[in-house]
């Protein structure tokens, strides 16, 4: 039988520290050649939807032999870059059927080739990506740290804050977003389920200043974190390439990366209004460094290299770019807890294999 879950099974079936741990597990397959993930494809055309939109096809696989099981993660996204004051930003639309959004993930054993589950991606798209985050933290912020400034407080913030606590003993939390009710009520929100007080602050700089983690977590395409507030000690942290400003990066004594892979392979469509693709754009700004000369998580967790070597100084990870290979790991967690707690629905498996030769 295959299983069918929804985001509710999943946010049930894993806990953050569950996440982790299989991150951190599978990761040290990968650095040891054993796990292996490909490189995200991006195909983007126009859409119908609107003039300033695009249509975007995106996939990612990976497999973990280790634990038996390989997945692949697809989005058909209808996607805008508006500009919000001064900042452009990446907003997916929820166009299709009852203003929903589709992401699919395929869960596949390695034993026999069979699908174990499908699944939407959404709820484990934000927790793998605060668990890279959260190991980030874990291999190269201070082991004393205890404070937070948090740059954002929308979809991907709450599991960075959530990581974050579940492997540093977190004491207080400052958090800045531009819309000021957005940023109090998620700060609100977050106190009550972190037991960390969560404060809302007026401007960036508050929120930076003085802390020992940095945490961006934003859907900006243009950086947010700038060179000027870099303190010794600082731990920088972000969930993709745009939002730390290169000089900040070049600024810190230790640079981690989630990947050598530096960008998705980009298939664009004649017509195609892709402004993250231009030469101006935020994106890309980064690209002037050097990623492959920077370790990739799997390394320091495999104890390659070393993420830190004083309180002194100045790490930063970059969470530049997501790996199938995650919703495999973190897959199979959910995959195994939901054949244990009987959650989900079973169809015959019959019906996702064939007798024809493929």
């Amino acid at each position: 039988m295959t299983l069918i879950l929804s985001n509710d099974d999943v946010e049930k079936l894993l806990t953050m520290p569950d996440c982790i741990a299989a991150l951190e597990e599978a990761y040290v397959e990968m650095a040891e050649g054993r796990g292996i993930s490909r490189q995200r494809s991006d195909c983007i055309t126009p859409t119908t939807y609107s003039d300033d939109a695009i249509y975007g096809l995106k996939s990612m696989d990976g497999v973990v032999p280790k634990l038996g099981v390989g997945a692949i993660r697809i989005n058909s996204d209808i996607v805008t870059n508006p500009l919000v004051g001064n900042t452009r930003r990446r907003v997916k639309i929820p166009a299709a059927p009852n203003d929903r959004y589709v992401g699919l993930v395929l869960l596949f054993s390695t034993h026999n080739g069979e699908p174990l589950a499908i699944f939407p991606d959404g709820v484990l798209q934000r927790m793998r990506v605060g668990a890279t985050n959260g190991l980030g933290v874990k291999y190269m912020a201070r082991e004393n740290a205890q404070t937070i400034g948090l740059l954002g407080s929308g979809w991907q913030a709450e599991t960075q804050l959530t990581a974050a606590c579940a492997v540093r003993d977190i004491k207080s939390i400052r958090c800045y977003s531009p819309t000021r009710a957005n940023c109090e009520a998620f700060s609100a929100r977050m106190s009550e389920l972190l037991g960390v007080p969560v404060e809302a602050v007026a401007q960036p700089e508050d929120a930076v200043k003085g802390v020992d983690i940095v945490m961006c977590g934003s859907n900006s395409l243009d950086p947010i974190f700038f060179q000027r507030w870099v303190e010794p000690g600082m731990h920088l942290s972000s969930i993709k390439k745009p939002e730390i400003e290169p000089a900040a990066i070049k600024a810190a004594d230790k640079v981690a990366v989630h990947t050598h892979d530096t960008s998705p392979i980009l298939v664009v469509a004649k017509g195609a209004n892709f402004r993250e693709n231009t030469k101006e754009a935020g994106w890309n700004a980064a690209n002037a460094l050097d990623f492959k000369s920077f370790p990739a998580l799997p390394q320091l967790i495999a104890g390659y290299v070393n993420g830190r070597d004083d309180d002194r100084q100045v790490t930063c990870f970059l969470n530049n770019l997501g790996l199938g290979y995650q919703f495999a790991a973190a897959g199979s967690v959910i995959y195994k807890r939901a054949v244990e707690a009987g959650a989900g629905h079973s169809l015959p498996t019959d019906w996702f294999t064939e007798t024809v030769h493929p």
